[in-house]
């Protein structure tokens, strides 16, 4: 069966890799915004029989988010057979409880919604708490792909004296990890309370670092206001300008230049959302998890042919 990769117009570029390492074509996928908002989606139409990778951004997904389910379903319309998605950042599952009365489970409900789209999906280390996997949120196929290699790797190339700083607590996971593959050490920074409104963070062994590069690790990095938190701290204890290790920079206009001026002497983040700062490329990675996405998938289709010519067999 033929593969046509379908890319949104910021993933052009990582589609193409994407494309020519999972053995698909590179379709066309046009989107158009008309000045009330809507969206015109215009897909290539020689799909009857493929299996389709719709490679989409998700940094903004209340805007992109309908766009997507009209380009699956176009798809659908034009004779795909399968359409699976690829977002290589993946919205919406922080919000996994309600933490207030009234609140929308946002986490599960994105989830449904992309469901109804798509066959498959493949995404790179979502914000994942109460659900450990993403198996607890969708029931259609999925994998995680981990950019912890990726990123071990860089440091491994480029900061060879380095100390891997998590700058809270929910960042030891991805520092961890991190740090075992590069063969590095690393520390987590510790909240402190003086007061009810006097917090501060605080590194556990300042001396272990001296003589090293800080790299300050973080999954997604939005304002950057912990991160500037932690920079600065690093800076009052006289350690070298640290660098900026981001998975996913949903930054906004200002992060990039806030981070600079806090002190780091470089920003570094993956290529699952298109920024000035990428220097990782997660297209090997996503390219192997969708080989085997599609794989099972036929598996699973030949395995239900043959049922199907074979017949119910009774026993007695």
């Amino acid at each position: 069966m033929s593969r046509v990769l379908l890319a949104f117009p910021d993933l052009q570029t990582l589609g193409t890799e994407v494309a020519a390492q999972v053995g698909a074509r590179h379709g066309a996928l046009a989107w158009r915004r008309f000045p009330d908002g809507e969206s015109l989606v215009t897909l290539d139409t020689e799909l009857a029989n493929a299996d389709v990778l719709l490679l989409a951004a998700l940094r903004d997904p209340d805007r992109a988010a309908l766009a997507l389910r009209f380009a699956a379903e176009t798809a659908r319309e034009f004779g795909a057979r399968s359409v699976g998605l690829i977002a290589p950042y993946l919205p919406y599952m922080r919000q996994d409880t309600r933490f207030h009365p009234g609140e929308a489970v946002s986490a599960p409900l994105f989830a449904r919604f992309l469901e109804q789209s798509v066959d498959w999906l493949v995404t790179v280390d979502p914000h994942l708490h109460r659900n450990p996997t993403l198996d607890r949120l969708f029931s259609i196929p999925t994998r995680n792909v981990a950019a912890a290699p990726a990123m071990a790797e860089w440091v491994r190339q480029h900061v060879p004296a380095a100390v891997l700083i998590g700058p809270d607590s929910e960042s030891a996971q991805w520092v961890a990890d991190i740090a075992a593959r590069a063969d590095l050490p690393y520390q987590v920074l510790t909240k402190v309370r003086h007061g009810d409104r006097d917090v501060s963070v605080s590194l556990p062994d300042a001396g272990a670092a001296r003589g090293r590069r800080p790299v300050v690790v973080d999954d997604i990095v939005s304002s950057g206001h912990t991160m500037i938190e932690t920079l600065r701290h690093l800076s009052g204890l006289g350690l070298a300008p640290a660098i900026c290790l981001v998975t996913h920079a949903v930054f906004s206009d200002e992060t990039h230049g806030q981070l600079l001026a806090a002190g780091a002497q470089r920003v570094v983040s993956t290529d699952t959302i298109p920024h000035p700062t990428n220097a990782l490329s997660v297209a090997p990675s996503l390219a192997l998890a969708c080989h085997a996405l599609l794989a099972d998938l036929a598996v699973r289709e030949a395995w239900q042919g043959a049922i199907a010519a074979t017949g119910p067999t009774y026993h007695s």
